[in-house]
C-alpha cells in the first residue's frame, strides 16, 4: 500500500492521474456524456425491447391460459355429450335387443303354433286313414265271412 501512494504522488507531479486541474471534471463530464449516449442509444432501446418482450410474453401467457380454459370447457362439454351419446346408444341397443327378443319370441310362438297345427292335421289324417283301413278291413271281413258261409252253407242259403 505504501508503494501505491508513492506512485500516486509521482503521477501527480507529472500531471497524471490525480491532477486537480480541469482534467478530472472533464473526464467526469465525458463519463456522464458517455453514460447519457449509452443510455439513449443502448439501454433505453434495450429496456424498451425487454419490456415489450415481457408484455408480449405476458399477453401470450394470458391468451394461452384463456385458450386452455376454453379448451378445458369444450373438453368437459364434449365429454358430457359423449356420455349422453353413449347412454342413448346403449338405450337404442337395449330397445333393439328387446325388439329382437320379442320378434324371436313371436317367431318361436308362430313356429310352435304351426307345428301344433301340422301335428293335429297329421293326427287327423292318421285317424282318417285308420278309419278307412278299419272300414276296408270290415269289408274284407264281411267278404271273407260271406265266402266262408257260402262254402259251408252253399250260395243259395246265404243269398236268402
Amino acid at each position: 500500500m505504501h508503494w501505491t501512494i508513492v506512485l500516486a504522488t509521482e503521477a501527480t507531479q507529472e500531471g497524471g492521474l490525480f491532477a486537480f486541474d480541469a482534467t478530472l471534471p472533464l473526464m467526469a463530464v465525458q463519463f456522464m456524456v458517455l453514460v447519457g449516449i449509452l443510455n439513449a442509444v443502448f439501454y433505453k432501446p434495450l429496456t424498451k425491447s425487454l419490456e415489450d418482450r415481457d408484455g408480449y410474453i405476458r399477453d401470450k401467457t394470458q391468451s394461452a391460459q384463456a385458450r386452455l380454459k376454453e379448451a378445458q370447457d369444450k373438453r368437459a362439454k364434449y365429454e358430457q355429450e359423449l356420455a349422453s351419446s353413449r347412454r342413448k346408444a346403449q338405450d337404442i341397443i337395449n330397445a333393439a335387443r328387446e325388439d329382437a327378443d320379442k320378434a324371436a319370441d313371436a317367431q318361436i310362438a308362430e313356429a310352435q303354433r304351426q307345428a301344433n297345427e301340422e301335428r293335429e292335421q297329421a293326427a287327423a289324417e292318421i285317424e282318417q286313414q285308420k278309419q278307412a283301413a278299419f272300414a276296408q278291413i270290415d269289408r274284407q271281413v264281411d267278404a271273407l265271412s260271406r265266402q266262408i258261409l257260402e262254402k259251408i252253407l252253399g250260395s243259395e242259403l246265404v243269398k236268402r
